[in-house]
């Protein structure tokens, strides 16, 4: 029997917004539960990790090491954000680490079992992968905003700094 409560975070989760509930039980059936210590690690710089998690309560510092060594915190992701995303649909390395910032639970899907449901539940997959992509998407929105503020910010033009 699935886990009510991974049932509920996917389907409330922005990364299946096209799945209907049964969908979203389906899958809940590959997901798997896991629990991390404060600053515990979930995906490490460098590494690869063929699995997508979504936070289900925590928080987790997306953490980047500088050439100098210094490790900077990028971004804070929170209930139901994903982690992982890139490198679950396509397999490379990680470009920063995960790491639990208190007590902190995550949902993971691994790729291949993900694939798994591909023969019997096409369109479980197509909704998860839509997901992935209008989150990557937003990501990617976001970043070039910032970047446009920023070059404003430092060059003194459109807006008062």
């Amino acid at each position: 029997m699935n886990n009510p409560n991974t049932c509920d975070l996917i389907q409330h989760s922005s990364l299946v917004g096209d799945l209907s509930e049964s969908q979203c039980d389906d899958l809940s059936s590959i997901a798997t539960p896991r629990s991390l210590n404060d600053k515990e690690v979930l995906i490490e710089q460098g590494q690869t990790d063929e699995s997508l998690h979504i936070v289900s309560s925590g928080a987790l510092a997306v953490e980047r090491t500088t050439a100098g060594g210094d490790i900077v915190t990028l971004h804070i992701l929170k209930q139901g954000d994903l982690a992982g995303e890139m490198g679950f649909v396509d397999g490379t390395e990680h470009t920063a680490t995960l790491r639990a910032m208190g007590a902190t639970d995550v949902v993971s899907i691994s790729r291949k079992d993900l694939e798994s449901l591909l023969p019997s539940k096409p369109e479980v997959v197509y909704g998860l992968m839509r997901g992935i992509v209008r989150t990557a998407h937003r990501i990617l929105r976001e970043m070039n905003l910032q970047s446009v503020e920023l070059h404003n910010y430092i060059t003194k033009v459109h807006g008062r700094y």
